[in-house]
Order: structure tokens, then sequence, then C-alpha cells
């Protein structure tokens, strides 16, 4: 029982004290992995272990689980590494009781981003094996059998190049060739033509009667007894996911001298699913337990639950039975099983509370109720001294003859700071103070923002348990949640305690760091700049800090045109009495812009009109506001007032006068004005993005060659000036206007757009390209029009109405392609609805332009480029184009 257990049980009368031991030391975890091994190699190798024992409870897994970015994954890189080849083995780190050429560890990323399905990890594990050198003749012929039913026409050495599993795997090309050699043999034993021939076709039939009868010529296969049902089963995912017991029946069947260890390492298995829908987590559970001879090393956030049988039902196997070695807080098993799950870093929330009712119990029942229990572990964020420290404070309430309630654990502990600090240097905890302040630093920002001249301290803070480090992100390191707010928050009783004007002091070096971390970064890195803004504008806020940089980096922010949102301070300014400072309404102004990607466009309007009436923002910023007003506002159709905004912003001649310039000749366009709208780009340039007003201006004429080709070299400047979401906004459109005349180059560019805006969030360009794909089967698909009713009612919810009417315009070619005369007017109408304000109105003249249809009387007309009759016959002909494509389609 480990030290703090004691102190527990010492400090009550209740002798019914349970405790869970967080694991920090990798070497430990090491030692753990290699003593689980080798009790599993002593397991299998006894003469009475039976690989198709399907009862016996599974000693076969390790589990490793912790808090997010506390290393699990590289934990689970360094044991494949370190099993496959002593080189890369930490020094530290004994050798293991297997010897590594007798080996075949593999390690699965099951993390959603990898996109692993069931189908590809079992290809995976074959891939594995094939290092040994011969066919898995029970396994490839109903892993073939399964592959032609589901995958017609595409072989297997295909899938796996295209997947990259060929690269990953040295000697994964022989994988084909092996299924063949298995599929020829039992063809050569059967008397068959060939090979058992396509789907195992009549083969299969004839193997599986040979099977049954235990006929000598399959004499190789019929030891395994299960494998004429599955080849009799429909060879479907249910099927496939029972074959691992196939595999480990081949593995089974090599001479001791030749056999070989399968490790196995799921990594990331929090993602194979939440906690309500385990489909994902059955499949792979079937894994394991038929799998009895490999061996699993599962790293993720959580505890694997197989063991609990309250999971009856959900999953196949349940219960500690089946699982010794899974059940929560077992030191050592009945059955002699050591306990196979290891918490690595913080407890998940729910282990929390799964803790606190193991720790403190009386007949079996948690001691601490559960409110009690959520609240202490809500504000733990995890952390096992806090939980310690609540678990004491229960006792000590308790000891004072009443039942401790939800509200008596609304505390901080000053032990924390104290135990904190109590082994720390007076440098380091200088630093540690000062990076307090920040969400998540490195060792030169560590350093900048101590004012220390030398890295040591930082350096040596980094290592310290209360620190944290995440791969991802800008800065790597972070100080743990609860310790953060310990010392930002907490009595401080130290005798180097700082006083507020310490503080103050310190915000300031902290924000002169971030500023110095921005203004060097040569690359432009957008991460740096969102990481800086945000932890600046945080700093700006609390300790009431002039903008200064701030300013700077909000129009870079700006001019990205990325719009990923910013993780904005944590108070809201809302509750707190709204805008007050010039930081809280630059806050509101970055957010509102961010923000209007997703909030309707009359929202985003209402918030930079209350920014821009506080009069808190400097005069350097105010066209911020008022230029991103102004667009919303042309979204809405308030033209005039978008014209306004607009105006001033570009007399103003501040830093978005260019682009208020571009804004105008967007008015002008959408009024109709054509040739001032050309006239206008002419004088834009790349700051106004002059390419891509002209693609705007010639789509509209229906010389989508014209358009196309403009848009091409607004992408090809964006590109060289590095602004990935002017990039990604010039592709969207470029789809739009080949969509018109190429389905088939459609598709490609189509594609590109995707990739471009997918890891953006500029959602009127995602509607542009939604839309694209819209005209791009306008005629061909039976399923448009129900396609166009859902994208309208996204669009609804966004307040963009010109993408109402661009939608709409898409149906009209959809329908005068297929010449469907009632749809069409019906869209004709629906058309002058949504331009009835003038806006856009010019969509219902290409309308009646697509089928040749006169125009109605008191039509308002648009001044176009080459006049109405050239512009009228254009948009025919591209109407005659998809008709000739479909006649020949059909």
């Amino acid at each position: 029982m480990a030290g703090r257990d004691l102190r527990t049980l010492f400090s009550s009368n209740d002798r019914s004290i349970a405790a869970s031991e967080a694991f920090t030391n990798r070497q430990a975890q090491w030692q753990a992995v290699t003593a689980s091994l080798a009790e599993h190699v002593r397991h299998v190798t006894r003469t009475d272990f039976d690989v198709e024992d399907l009862e016996a409870p599974r000693r076969n897994i390790l589990v490793f689980h912790g808090v997010g970015g506390i290393g699990k994954s590289t934990l689970s890189r360094k044991i494949e590494a370190s099993l496959a080849t002593s080189e890369h083995r930490p020094v530290q780190w004994e050798s293991p009781y297997h010897p590594e050429e007798r080996t075949l560890p593999v390690r699965i990323d099951l993390a959603r981003s990898a996109g692993m399905d069931f189908e590809r990890v079992i290809l995976t594990i074959r891939l594995a094996v094939v290092a040994l050198g011969r066919p898995m003749p029970a396994f490839d012929l109903a892993f073939r059998r399964y592959w032609e039913h589901n995958h017609p026409g595409e072989s297997i050495e295909d899938y796996l190049r295209r997947r990259g599993l060929l690269s990953r795997f040295s000697a994964a090309a022989a994988l084909p060739q092996q299924m063949q050699s298995a599929l020829s043999d039992v063809a050569q034993a059967l008397l068959l033509p060939g090979t058992v021939g396509g789907a195992l076709g009549h083969g299969a039939g004839a193997l599986i009667k040979a099977l049954r009868e235990r006929r000598q010529s399959v004499r190789a296969l019929a030891g395994c007894s299960r494998l004429a049902d599955l080849l009799e089963a429909e060879p479907d995912l249910e099927a496939l996911s029972f074959y691992p017991h196939l595999l480990a029946w081949d593995l089974a069947q090599f001479p001791a001298d030749k056999s070989a260890l399968p490790v196995i390492l799921l990594d990331t298995f929090e993602d194979t699913g939440d906690r309500t829908q385990r489909d994902f987590e059955r499949l792979l559970q079937r894994i394991v337990w038929l799998m009895p001879n490999a061996f699993f090393v599962v790293t993720g956030r959580n505890r694997v639950q197989w063991a609990e049988t309250g999971l009856e039902g959900q999953l196949d196997w349940t219960g500690p039975s089946a699982w010794p070695g899974l059940v929560a807080d077992t030191a050592h098993t009945g059955s002699g099983v050591s306990g196979r799950q290891i918490l690595i870093g913080d407890f998940s929330p729910e282990d929390c509370e799964d803790y606190l009712a193991r720790r403190l119990s009386r007949d079996g029942q948690p001691l601490i109720d559960e409110p009690v229990r959520r609240i202490i572990a809500e504000r733990s964020h995890g952390l096992p001294l806090y939980l310690d420290l609540s678990v004491m404070r229960y006792l000590e309430l308790r000891r004072g003859g009443r039942q401790p309630q939800v509200t008596d654990f609304d505390h901080d502990f000053p032990a924390l700071i104290a135990r904190t600090l109590s082994d720390l240097t007076a440098e380091e905890r200088h630093v540690l103070r000062s990076v307090s302040l920040l969400n998540a630093f490195s060792v030169p920002l560590a350093t900048k923002a101590a004012g220390m001249k030398h890295d040591a301290p930082a350096l040596r803070l980094t290592e310290r348990p209360f620190i944290r480090e995440s791969p991802s992100g800008v800065w790597p390191f972070h100080v743990h949640d609860l310790i953060r707010a310990a010392i930002r928050n907490a009595d401080d009783g130290s005798d180097d305690r700082w006083s507020d004007q310490d503080w103050q002091r310190a915000a300031q070096r902290a924000f002169h760091a971030l500023e110095s971390q921005w203004r060097q970064d040569l690359r432009r890195d957008r991460a740096v700049l969102v990481g800086c803004l945000q932890q600046g504008l945080l700093l700006a806020r609390d300790f009431h800090l002039d903008l200064g940089w701030l300013g700077d980096a909000a129009f870079q922010y700006v001019g990205d045109s990325i719009w990923e949102p910013l993780v904005l301070p944590a108070a809201d300014t809302a509750s707190s009495g709204g805008v007050r400072t010039a930081a809280d309404a630059l806050v509101e102004t970055l957010s509102a812009i961010a923000r209007r990607q997703h909030e309707h466009r009359e929202r985003t309007v209402s918030r930079l009109s209350a920014v821009l009436a506080s009069g808190l923002l400097p005069d350097g910023l105010v066209g911020l506001a008022e230029y991103y007003r102004a667009k919303a506002q042309r979204d809405l159709g308030l033209t005039d007032d978008s014209r306004r905004g607009m105006q001033r912003v570009a007399s103003a001649g501040g830093r978005l006068a260019s682009a208020a310039r571009r804004g105008l000749a967007h008015l002008s366009r959408v009024s109709g004005d054509f040739p001032a709208a050309v006239e206008a780009a002419e004088r834009l340039g790349w700051p106004g993005r002059h390419h891509r007003v002209l693609g705007d201006v010639w789509w509209v004429q229906g010389d989508m060659e014209r358009a196309a080709a403009a848009y091409l070299a607004g992408r090809s400047e964006a590109e060289e000036h590095g602004v990935v979401g002017e990039t990604a906004v010039a592709q969207a459109h470029l789809a739009f206007a080949v969509s018109f005349i190429d389905p088939l180059r459609a598709d490609d560019e189509l594609d590109l757009a995707d990739r471009l805006l997918s890891p953006l969030s500029l959602r009127s360009n995602e509607m542009t390209a939604r839309i694209a794909t819209l005209v791009r089967d306008a005629g061909f698909a039976v399923d448009l029009p129900d396609r166009a009713a859902v994208q309208l009612a996204e669009i609804g919810v966004s307040g963009i109405s010109y993408a109402a009417a661009k939608l709409q315009l898409a149906l009209c070619f959809h329908h005068a392609v297929l010449d469907a005369r009632d749809d069409l007017a019906a869209d004709l109408a629906r058309l002058r609805e949504l331009t009835q304000n003038g806006y856009y109105a010019y969509y219902v003249e290409i309308a009646h332009f697509m089928c040749d249809l006169p125009l109605p009387p008191n039509t308002e007309r648009a001044r176009w480029i080459d006049g109405e009759q050239q512009t009228r016959e254009r948009w025919h002909s591209l109407v005659e184009a998809r008709r000739n494509r479909l006649g020949t389609v059909r």
C-alpha cells in the first residue's frame, strides 16, 4: 500500500479503504510491459494451453491510461520500437524476456484522424506476420473470400499501395503471394482447376465438405474446428471480426523453434467511440479474445471497462472472471494475474469519481456520496493530489460530527501551493509564477516572461510533474490547470509571495515576451499568431494594458482570411457589464468577425455596432470593425448601409482601404453595374483581390472560361503571397465557374477546393463550393432539388442572402437543362422574391437567358459588359451544351 494510502487509513476508524496509484515513471511502465510479456509467454507455452479455448479467462492485455497530452502515444511508439530492435530501446530499459527476433510488434493508431477502420486493423495485423514468410492458410482462405465479396475488382495489392501499407511493412508485398499460395494448395488438394476460384466459388463448398468429413487431403486445415463454419457464414464485417481466431490458430501451428509472438499496440483507444456506442470496441475486443496467443498493449484516456459486469450485453465478454487483470484497482488477483490497468498522468473525470468511490467505502458502498464526488472531481482537474487533499478534508469534516456537503468543497487548498513550491529553487518559483500568466509556454518564452538571462530555471521547471507537455500547439508546456489556478488565485503564504505590483510587472513582461515571439516569427506561422493574440488579449484585459502590438496582430489575423475561431479569454464581457476596456472591445471585434462564419449576419452587425458605439477602440482599429460590419450588411442585402460603411473606410485610407474599395466594386456588381465594377477592379491590384473581382463579373456574363482564368490567376497570386485563406476562396469560385462548362474537370476542382477549405472556417465559400456541386450535377442528378432544399435551410441559418439567390440560380440551370417548364416557373418566382430588394436582381435576367425566354415587362435591366443579346446567347449556349452532354450520357 502506498504512503498516502496509510495516511488515509490512519485518518479514519473505517478500515474499508481502497486506493489507486498513478504511475508516471516510464521505466516502470516498460518494466510492466516486460513482466507481462514474460508471464504471457509462460502461459501460452504451457502444455495445457489451447488456442481454440473460447472460455478460459484472458490474460493477454495490458492497459496504460491517462489524460490527453501525457505521452501515451509516445510511450506506445517507444514500446513498439524497443520490441522491434534493441538499438531503439532506451539504455535504462532492461532487455525484454522474449527475444526481439521472435517478437512481432505492430502499433495501430485508432485515432479518428488516422482514418483507421476495422478492416484495416485486421489487414495491419496480418501484414505484421507476413515477415514469418509463410501463408496463414485458415485465415487467408477466409479473408480472400471476404475480400472478393466486399472488394470486387480491387486487388489486395492495390489496396495496400493506396493506403500506404506497403511502405510501412517491408515484407508487405509478399502478402498477395502468400494468400495465393494458400488458395493454390487447397485447389491442388481438392483436385480443382487453378485456384479455389473467385470468391472461392464452388471450391468453397468442396472445401467445407472436405473439412466436415475430415478428409486426408485437407488434413492440414481439418484441425481448425471452426474454419468450416466461418467459410459458410456470409462474408461480411461480422464474420470478419471472428477471423482473428483463424489467424491465432495458424500461428499456433508453427513449430516451437519457429514461433513468434505478435505484440499488438492499440493506441488512442478512446477514439473507438464513446461509452454508449461500443460497436467498434466490440469488434476490437473480439480480436483480443480470439487471439489468446497474441499480446495487446492498449493506450487511451480511460480505463478499459471490460471487467465490469454492467457492460453485459454491450460487449461479448465482460466481467472479472473473463478479464481478471482488468479489474479496477487490482493489485493482485486470486488467479495470480497482476493488475493490468496502469494510470499514467492524471485521472480522467469519470475515473476521478470512480477513484473517490473506491477510496473510501463502508460495507462495499462508497462513503463519499455522488454529489460530493462529482464536485471534487470537477474541481480537481484530474490532479491526484487534489483528490487526496479532498479525501483528507472529507475525513476531517466527518470527525467534526457532521456529514460533509457539496458546499464544503468549494475550497482552495493552500497546501497545493505549498507542496508545489516546496522543493523548487527561488528562480524556479519565480518562473512558475510568471508562466502561470500564460496558457502555454516554451522555455525561451518562459525565460523572457520571467525576465531572466538564462534558461536553466525554466528547463528545470519543465521537468516537474505539474508541468504538462503536449507535442501539438505552438508552445509545448503548460502548468497543470489546478496548480495554475491556485498560484493565480489562492492565498499565497510563502515567504517570497508576490504583491499586486509584482503581478502587474510580470504581466507586462509576459505581454512583451509574446510580442517578441510574434514579431520574430519569420515564417508567419498562423498558429503562432493566434497563440500570441489570444494570450496577449487575456493579459491586456486582466491587467488593463495598452493594446500596443495587438493592433498589428489583429490586422494580420484578418488579413490571412482564414477565420478559425479564436480561443478567447474565459471572461464573459456580456455578463460582466459589456465592453468596458479597449481590450474588451478588440476581443469582441475579433470574436464577431470570426464567429460570423457560424452566426447569423444580423448578429454580426449587432455586435460590431455595439463595439463602435462604445468608442473604446483605438483610432487605428475603428476601420476594422467598420469594414466587417459593412461586409455583413452587404451579405444581408443592406446595400445602402454597406456602401456608406465601405466609403468611410476607403476615405480614411487605413489598412483596409483597398479591401473597402473592393467592397464598393462588389456593391456595383451586385446592383448590376458591371462596367463600373470592371473599372474599379482595374485599380485594386493584389491588395484589393482584383482577379477575384473580375472573375465575379465574368461568370455572370456567362463567360465561364474568362471567369475561370481570372479565378486561377487570383489563386496563383494568393499562393505567391502565402495567403491560404484567399487561395481557398479563389479555388471555391474557380470550381463554381468550371462546374458550368465541364463537370468532369469540376470534380478535380471541387476536390481541391474541399481540401483547401477543410482546415479553415470560411462558411460563405463552403456554400459556394456546395452550390458548385449542384451546378456540376445539373441535369444529371434526380435528387438535386432535395439536396438544394437541405442547403437552403443551412443558408437560412447563416443569413447570407446572396447564397440563397445563387443556389436558386443553380436550380434554374438544372430545370432549364431538363426543359422542366413548370419547375422553372416556380424557380423564377422564388428568385424574384429573393432579389426583390434589387440585390442580385440580374439573376432573374440570367434565368430567362438560360431558356431564351423574353424578359417580363418592367424588369430592371443590368448593364451587361457586351450587351444583353450576347450575354443571353452565352447563357443559353451553356444550357444547350449541358443538354448535349446529357444526351450523350443517356
